[in-house]
């Protein structure tokens, strides 16, 4: 019986990554660095695998990877509000630097997305206003960061009683057991 519970948490990732409109597709990154205060911010689910380790695209030079490289444990929660479905993930994030996936993916990305990745000064840089913004011709800071996840949560709101499930990593295998809500 459990089980399904996992088939639906793997179904709703794959979507998020695959389906344009599917509420999973932005999701909330928890991150703590040195200063040992979460910071908390929106990113797109971009990839998904088998394993369910999920991939996302930033900017190399952004706060999240700073955080990641001084700790690199990370939380990620997912809101389905038609089906009233949350997901908190727990895991270990790395900037993934195969260079021949990075070139992959940037080589099929639309001009306006890449945008994001050129600009001159990191992200998060004070600047005059928006027209201030300057882009780079001949380089990017296009990054990827994946998540090996090791704990997922499972909370289903239903009537007459919320259901609550959770998956831990054990050896490579997922195991699961139900909460009180």
């Amino acid at each position: 019986m459990i089980k399904e519970y996992f088939d639906e948490v793997r179904e709703e990732l794959e979507h998020g990554a695959t389906k344009k409109g599917h509420p999973f597709r932005y999701f909330t990154l928890g991150t703590v660095g040195l200063d040992r205060l979460a910071r908390l911010r929106t990113v797109v689910l971009r990839k998904i695998t088998e394993d369910l380790v999920l991939t996302f695209y930033t900017d190399k030079r952004s706060k999240k990877v700073t955080h990641i490289k001084e700790n690199n444990k990370v939380s990620l929660l997912f809101y389905h509000p038609e089906k009233l479905l949350q997901l908190k993930i727990e895991g270990i994030a790395s900037l993934n630097l195969d260079d021949a996936s990075k070139k992959r993916i940037w080589d099929r990305m639309e001009a306006s997305s890449k945008k994001g990745y050129t600009t001159v000064a990191a992200p998060g840089s004070e600047i005059e206003g928006p027209e201030a913004i300057e882009y780079l011709e001949d380089r990017d800071y296009f990054g990827m960061i994946t998540v090996h996840p090791f704990k997922i949560e499972y909370l289903k709101l239903e009537h007459p009683s919320h259901l609550r499930v959770r998956f831990s990593k054990q050896h490579d295998l997922w195991v699961g057991e139900f909460l009180v809500p």
